[in-house]
């Protein structure tokens, strides 16, 4: 995935105005006519390498015959922007604020939905591997060494899973089991308890082999999805809050998707040992 602040929302923003401009069948260029750009702006902006301003999307609406759509483009472009600074904010000024800021979801949800390509998600991890991955943060983001505090918080995330009442679907790709944060004792005792997590009545774990045919979907970042309400993006600089329904929307369809390309409980069992040989 692209290190561009939050390229995933952009992505999503580009690809609702790119199906308003088909929909009226323009190309881009004569698009970008009409609202008196250069034809790159239109290929930017849809491809999620741009967020256009609100003055932008009124042009872009205006010259599909969509204006009706505007109000509710602008406001996505707008928390896109907002969430992106606050969550910048919060993690500068450290852990324990983006955990308040956080956690308050985690206590309120029933209904988890999880999808992982790179790290084994939080709540599912041991101890030291947290504290080995964590090693790796500072060249990913910019927080303040701060491991003792985020391993604590983890464990109240690990807890939510035995709760009465909870339930999480979590997707894993099979690559997760195999990328090496840290030494073989730890490798083997974190993919050991993903064997102890899959057997709690309050969790349903899958992973996609390798083997799979991801023609149709792809690996993507990594994300949660709280009670169909709201999801969670983390991206190379920085972590996004999907609220406007037409984004949520295509984050659940995503995950059914790849929920259909997982195997889980015990045909998911030999992928689990096969990476605890290679460990």
């Amino acid at each position: 995935m692209s290190s561009s602040d939050f390229l995933g929302s952009r992505a999503a923003l580009g690809r609702r105005l790119r199906g308003l401009r088909r929909g009226k069948g323009l190309t881009a260029r004569t698009l970008a006519t009409l609202c008196h750009w250069h034809e790159s702006k239109v290929s930017r902006i849809e491809n999620g390498k741009a967020l256009p301003s609100p003055a932008d999307i009124r042009a872009w609406t205006v010259a599909c015959d969509a204006d009706t759509h505007a109000d509710d483009l602008i406001a996505a472009a707008s928390n896109i922007q907002l969430l992106h600074q606050e969550r910048r904010h919060l993690e500068r000024n450290g852990i324990r604020r983006v955990h308040d800021q956080v956690q308050p979801l985690w206590d309120t949800t029933r209904t988890f939905k999880g999808y992982a390509q790179c790290l084994v998600p939080a709540p599912l991890q041991v101890a030291e591997y947290t504290a080995a991955a964590l090693r790796g943060a500072p060249h990913r983001r910019t927080v303040r060494d701060e491991s003792d505090l985020l391993i604590a918080l983890y464990e109240q995330q690990r807890m939510v899973l035995e709760e009465e009442g909870r339930g999480f679907t979590i997707v894993l790709e099979e690559t997760v089991l195999y990328y090496r944060f840290a030494d073989r004792e730890v490798m083997t005792n974190q993919l050991s308890h993903l064997f102890v997590v899959s057997a709690l009545p309050t969790v349903h774990l899958g992973i996609i082999p390798r083997s799979a045919d991801r023609s149709d979907t792809w690996p993507v970042e990594d994300f949660w999805i709280f009670d169909d309400r709201e999801a969670q993006v983390e991206t190379v600089s920085s972590f996004i809050d999907i609220r406007q329904q037409a984004e949520l929307k295509q984050y659940q369809t995503l995950f059914g998707h790849l929920r259909q390309q997982a195997v889980f409980g015990s045909d998911a069992y030999p992928l689990i040992a096969q990476a605890l040989q290679s460990a």
